[in-house]
């Protein structure tokens, strides 16, 4: 690992002004970005914690009735906070990584990273979220912009995320054994206007909605509707040694009609 500085604001408003000076980046719960500088794959020159800024930890309900989530949340607290209110969520944060990563990693760090394997992403946009940052707020559906891309711009903060809850809602994984990130996993969100699905860890691209699911489903909701869907095209996908495009596409159908299932 190369040498660094490491500051710790106390407030967003220092943490803001201290990623504007210099080469700068935002540190959350490290999971990501410290394995990285070890294996130095990547060089800052200064990491400004964010661990520290009580403001962007804790969970709770807004008026509209939707769930929000502190940035600086772990996935331990999100797996043991809404077990009861949005189950989906829950089993989704208590099965990331293992107990280590879930009591140090944050939600805000997971979406802004935008690994194109990781789980938060797939619930954000399944559930229509609105990620909130120190500058504005951005809707689901316009922050993700590709494999580790978003719409955050330099300096921007993750200070909340906030979640619709659903009717019905599961989450389903077909784990990489190895790195427990998902080989593909997909979320299910069914709301009174229409059902959606997200994907993650089959595209080259990063999550995505699979719209033709969303269609049917929205018809009709039942597994067999899935069945008898054309999985999605094996060009983009993700194709490695765990297996190849057309094998992720058709994990994907899998993992949809999964989900579906056991939605509850």
């Amino acid at each position: 690992m190369y040498d660094f500085e490491l500051l710790k604001p106390a407030t967003i408003d220092e943490a803001a002004a201290m990623l504007a000076e210099g080469d700068a980046q935002a540190l959350g719960g490290g999971q990501t970005l410290i394995p990285t500088m070890k294996a130095r794959l990547a060089q800052m020159d200064r990491l400004v914690a964010l661990s520290g800024i009580d403001a962007i930890r804790g969970v709770c309900t807004d008026d509209d009735g939707r769930i929000c989530i502190g940035g600086g949340t772990s996935h331990a607290t999100v797996a043991r906070e809404y077990a009861k209110s949005y189950p989906a969520l829950a089993s989704l944060a208590g099965r990331i990584g293992d107990p280590a990563v879930r009591s140090r990693g944050t939600i805000g760090g997971s979406l802004a990273n935008n690994d194109p394997s990781a789980c938060y992403p797939a619930a954000a946009l399944a559930s229509n979220a609105t990620i909130v940052t120190n500058t504005r707020d951005i809707g689901a559906d316009d922050f993700f912009q590709g494999m580790f891309t978003t719409a955050l711009e330099e300096g921007e903060i993750i200070t909340e995320v906030r979640f619709p809850v659903p009717e019905k809602a599961a989450y389903e994984k077909f784990i990489q054994p190895a790195s427990r990130f998902p080989l593909v996993a997909v979320f299910v969100a069914k709301f009174a206007d229409g059902v959606r699905v997200a994907v993650t860890g089959a595209s080259s691209d990063g999550v995505f909605r699979w719209s033709e699911a969303e269609q049917a489903l929205s018809d009709d909701w039942s597994a067999d509707v899935v069945a008898g869907l054309a999985a999605p095209g094996a060009e983009g996908m993700i194709s490695d040694l765990h297996g190849d495009g057309a094998y992720r596409a058709h994990l994907v159908k899998v993992m949809t009609a999964r989900a579906v299932k056991g939605a509850v």
